[in-house]
C-alpha cells in the first residue's frame, strides 16, 4: 500500500501538488467567508436595531395607544402609557370637572412619572385623589415646599405618592412616585369653574395641550435690590421656571399622538336649550329633557393635540339677562351674579373716532394654520374701519416692524398697503412679545377725542408673561387692550389677565373657520361703547365683594360678581353708565337660586384679585403673597403658594432597588409646524428619562439634563453603515494579501 501511494506520488507530482492547493485555497476561502459573514451580521444588527426602533416610534402597532419605544443598553423598551378622562357635569352657572389620568408602567423598573398638563385658567383645582389597586388615597392641600418635602420623603421611602403643582393659572404638573412594574396608577384631580356667557351664547373651554413657550434669554434682566439699603442686588430671569413649563414635544410627522384623552360633559343649563356645538372635535349629543344634554366624543378618545370648546345657546330667542346663585358654605353666604347691560342705541349713539393699533405674532409657534388665521383675522379687521379712524400695524417674532411711523387715516390706500403688507408675512424666529407691546402702547398722537384700542393677534406661547404684564401696566395710558388668541391651544392666562390690565376683552379663534364669526363679535365690542362707572351696593349684608374694582364690561358681555356675606338678606343694586345713558338693575337676594361650589369660585377670583393687586403695586410682594396663602388654605386651593399632596402609606418598592424618572411628553398642537419651532426635522424626539435614585437627587425637583428646546435625538444606523464598508474593505485587503503570500509556494509547488 505505501509503495503504490509512493510510486503514484512520484508519477503525478504537479497533480498532487495542485490538489493541496485547492484543499488549502478551499479552507481559507471557508475561513475568511465565516470572518466576513460574522463582521457582516454584527454591522447589520446595529442597523436593524436602530432600523427597528426608528420604525417603532414611526408606525406603533396601535397609533392611538399613546406607546412610545426606547433604546436603552441595546434593548428597545415600552415607556410610560398615559391616557385621560374628562368629565365635566354644568349646573347651571357653573361647572365641576373631574380629570383622571391613568399611568401604566409596562417596563420591568420602577418608575417616577411626570406630566405637564394644562387646565382652564380660571378653574378653582381642590381635590387630588390616587387610586392604587383597590385603595383610593386622598391628598391633602399644603404649603409647595411642604409638599415637595413630604413627597420627596415618600419617594425615597418606597411609598406611592402623587403630588400636583400650579406652575402657572393654567399649567399643572403631576408627579407619580414609585409606579411598579406592570403597574397602573390613577390620579385623579377635580376643579371648579364658571361657565363663559357672551351675548346669546354660553360656553365652557377644556384645554388638553401646553403649547411649546418661546422662553427668552435673560439678555435684558431686571434688578432687585436688598432693602437693607447695602447697595447689592441681583439680577432676576424673565422665566427662572422655564424647565417646569417646557416639557418635551413629539414631532407628529414621526410620532404616533400620546395621550388618548376621552370627553363626557354632562349639561344641565336651567333652562331650554337650543343648539349645543363642539367646535373642534366630533360629538354624539343625547337629549334626556329640554333643559340638559350629554355630550360625547363621537371617536370615543382622541389626541390631546387641541382645546376642547362646547358652546349652548338657550331655545328662545334671548338668553337670561340676569342670573343670581347662593351657597351656605361655614358661617358664610356666598353669592354668584350675572348681569348683562343693555345695548346702547346705535341711533342714539355717535361713534366716536379711533385709533387702532393691530399687532400681529408671525413667530415660529404660530406656523402652519395660526399663521393662516391670524392673517385672515388681521384682513377682516382692517376691511371694517371707519374713515374717521386712524390705525397703524406691528408685526414681530424675534424682531419687530412698525408699518408707519405713526397712525394713519383708514383710508383705502393707507388699508390697502397693510393689507400686501399682513398677506406677505410668514412665520418664523421667536416670540418677543415685550418689544411688540411697548410699542403698540406707545402713544404719539395723545389726542384724547378719539379711543385708543390695541389688537393683538398671538397663541401667546411665552414664559415670561409676568413682563408682559408689567408692560401693560406701566405703559397702558388711556389704551385698552383686546387680545385674540389665535390657534388651538391658545395661553389663556396670558389672554384673560393682559386683557383684563389693559381693560378690554379677549376672542379666541380656534380655526379658520372661526374667524369671520369671532372678529364680527370682537368689532361689536370696539366700535360700541363700553358700559363704564359700574359699582355694586349690598342694601343689608356686609359684603366682600370681587373684583373689587368693577372693569368696564362690553357689548354682549355680562357683568359677574362673586360675594361672600355675612347673611343673605335685603337687596344687590349695580349701577352704570350706558355710553352716556345712566343704568341700573336691583336684585332681591331672596330670589338667588341654589348654586354650586361658589365659595371655591369667590375664593380663586379673590387670589386672582390679590395677583393684579401685586402687578399693579397696589400690593407688595409680601402682602400679596400672605393674602394668596391665606385663601388657599382656608378654601383648599391649589396656587403657586400651595399644592396637593397624597401619600399611600404602605411602602411598595423594595429597598435598594433603582427608581427612574420619565418626564412624559406631550403633543405639538393641531395645527403646529414643529420645524418653525424647533428647526430642521431631524429625528424623532425621545422622552426624557433617567435614574432617579433618591441618594443622588436633592429634595426638589431634578433638572433636565438637556437644554429646554434640546430634542433628544435616537441612535441611528449611521455607524452600522460604517462598520459595513470597514467590512467589505478588510476582506478585500485579507483576499489580496492571501492571494500575494500563497503565490510564491503556488509556483514553487508548480515547478
Amino acid at each position: 500500500m505505501d509503495t503504490y501511494d509512493a510510486a503514484d506520488s512520484n508519477e503525478h507530482p504537479l497533480l498532487g501538488g495542485l490538489i493541496k492547493v485547492g484543499l488549502f485555497l478551499l479552507a481559507q476561502s471557508i475561513a475568511v467567508m465565516l470572518i466576513a459573514f460574522v463582521a457582516l451580521l454584527v454591522s447589520f444588527g446595529t442597523s436593524w436595531s436602530a432600523t427597528t426602533e426608528q420604525a417603532s416610534l414611526l408606525q406603533p402597532d396601535d397609533p392611538r395607544s399613546g406607546t412610545l419605544l426606547l433604546k436603552e443598553d441595546g434593548a428597545t423598551t415600552e415607556a410610560i402609557r398615559l391616557s385621560t378622562d374628562v368629565d365635566i357635569t354644568v349646573s347651571g352657572p357653573t361647572l365641576r370637572a373631574r380629570v383622571t389620568q391613568a399611568f401604566r408602567n409596562p417596563t420591568k423598573d420602577w418608575v417616577e412619572a411626570t406630566y405637564v398638563y394644562p387646565l382652564a385658567t380660571d378653574g378653582a383645582v381642590d381635590t387630588l385623589k390616587m387610586v392604587v389597586g383597590d385603595r383610593i388615597i386622598v391628598g391633602d392641600i399644603k404649603e409647595r415646599q411642604q409638599a415637595r418635602v413630604i413627597y420627596e420623603q415618600a419617594r425615597r421611602a418606597g411609598q406611592k405618592a402623587a403630588l400636583t403643582e400650579q406652575e402657572r393659572p393654567n399649567i399643572f404638573t403631576n408627579s407619580v412616585a414609585n409606579i411598579g412594574p406592570g403597574e397602573t396608577v390613577l390620579v385623579q384631580i377635580e376643579y371648579q369653574e364658571s361657565v363663559h356667557q357672551s351675548g346669546n351664547e354660553y360656553s365652557l373651554h377644556v384645554p388638553l395641550v401646553v403649547g411649546p413657550r418661546y422662553n427668552p434669554a435673560p439678555i435684558v434682566q431686571s434688578v432687585d435690590f436688598r432693602k437693607d439699603g447695602s447697595g447689592w442686588g441681583a439680577t432676576t430671569d424673565p422665566v427662572p421656571d422655564r424647565d417646569r413649563i417646557s416639557p418635551p414635544v413629539l414631532d407628529p410627522a414621526r410620532n404616533a399622538s400620546v395621550n388618548p384623552t376621552s370627553i363626557t360633559v354632562r349639561l344641565n343649563a336651567g333652562f331650554a336649550l337650543g343648539e349645543v356645538k363642539s367646535h373642534h372635535h366630533n360629538v354624539k349629543v343625547e337629549s334626556p329633557d329640554d333643559t340638559a344634554r350629554v355630550i360625547t366624543l363621537a371617536d370615543h378618545a382622541v389626541a390631546a393635540d387641541r382645546d376642547f370648546e362646547l358652546t349652548w345657546k338657550p331655545a328662545a330667542e334671548k338668553a337670561p339677562s340676569v342670573g343670581l346663585f347662593r351657597e351656605h358654605v361655614g358661617d358664610a353666604d356666598y353669592l354668584l351674579a350675572f348681569v348683562t347691560p343693555p345695548a346702547a342705541g346705535q341711533a342714539a349713539q355717535k361713534p366716536l373716532p379711533r385709533e387702532v393699533v393691530f399687532v400681529i405674532d408671525n413667530s415660529g409657534s404660530m406656523g402652519g394654520t395660526s399663521i393662516v388665521q391670524a392673517k385672515a383675522s388681521l384682513t377682516y379687521a382692517l376691511g371694517r374701519l371707519q374713515p374717521n379712524d386712524r390705525f397703524n400695524v406691528i408685526r414681530f417674532d424675534d424682531t419687530m416692524d412698525v408699518l408707519f411711523p405713526a397712525s394713519v387715516p383708514a383710508d383705502a390706500a393707507h388699508v390697502g398697503e397693510a393689507t400686501s403688507f399682513v398677506s406677505a408675512l410668514q412665520a418664523r424666529g421667536g416670540t418677543e412679545m415685550v418689544p411688540a407691546m411697548r410699542a403698540a402702547l406707545t402713544d404719539k398722537l395723545g389726542d384724547t377725542g378719539m379711543v385708543r384700542q390695541v389688537v393683538f393677534l398671538t397663541d401667546g406661547a411665552i414664559g415670561n408673561e409676568q413682563q408682559l404684564f408689567d408692560t401693560i401696566t406701566a405703559m397702558r395710558g388711556r389704551s385698552r387692550v383686546f387680545m385674540v388668541g389665535i390657534g388651538s391651544a391658545p395661553n389663556t392666562y396670558l389672554m384673560t389677565r393682559a386683557a383684563e390690565l389693559g381693560r378690554g376683552a379677549f376672542t379666541h379663534i380656534g380655526s379658520v373657520e372661526q374667524v369671520e364669526e369671532r372678529m364680527r363679535g370682537l368689532f361689536a365690542k370696539l366700535e360700541n361703547p363700553a358700559v363704564t362707572s359700574l359699582s355694586a351696593r349690598f342694601s343689608e349684608a356686609k359684603a366682600d365683594v370681587t373684583p373689587a374694582i368693577i372693569p368696564d364690561v362690553y357689548r354682549d358681555e355680562p357683568l359677574v360678581l362673586a360675594a361672600k356675606l355675612d347673611k343673605l338678606a335685603g337687596s344687590l343694586e349695580i349701577k352704570g353708565r350706558v355710553g352716556d345713558r345712566p343704568w341700573s338693575v336691583t336684585l332681591p337676594l331672596q330670589n338667588a337660586a341654589e348654586g354650586k361650589g361658589l365659595s371655591k369660585l369667590w375664593a380663586k377670583r379673590k387670589i386672582g384679585d390679590a395677583e393684579v393687586a401685586r402687578t399693579l403695586r397696589e400690593l407688595t410682594p409680601e402682602d400679596a403673597d400672605k393674602t394668596v396663602l391665606a385663601l388657599a388654605l382656608d378654601h383648599q386651593l391649589v396656587t403657586r403658594l400651595t399644592s396637593l399632596v397624597a401619600v399611600d402609606k404602605t411602602p411598595s418598592r423594595p429597598e435598594g432597588e433603582p427608581l427612574k424618572l420619565s418626564e412624559l411628553p406631550i403633543n405639538l398642537p393641531a395645527g403646529w409646524d414643529f420645524e418653525k419651532i424647533f428647526g430642521e426635522r431631524q429625528q424623532p424626539t425621545q422622552l426624557r428619562e433617567r435614574h432617579a435614585d433618591a441618594r443622588n437627587q436633592p429634595a426638589t425637583r431634578r433638572p433636565t439634563p438637556a437644554a429646554p428646546d434640546a430634542i433628544r435625538l435616537p441612535k441611528t444606523a449611521t455607524s452600522a453603515e460604517l462598520k459595513m464598508i470597514a467590512g467589505l474593505v478588510l476582506i478585500v485587503l485579507a483576499l489580496i494579501l492571501f492571494v500575494f503570500n500563497r503565490r510564491q509556494p503556488l509556483l514553487t509547488d508548480a515547478a
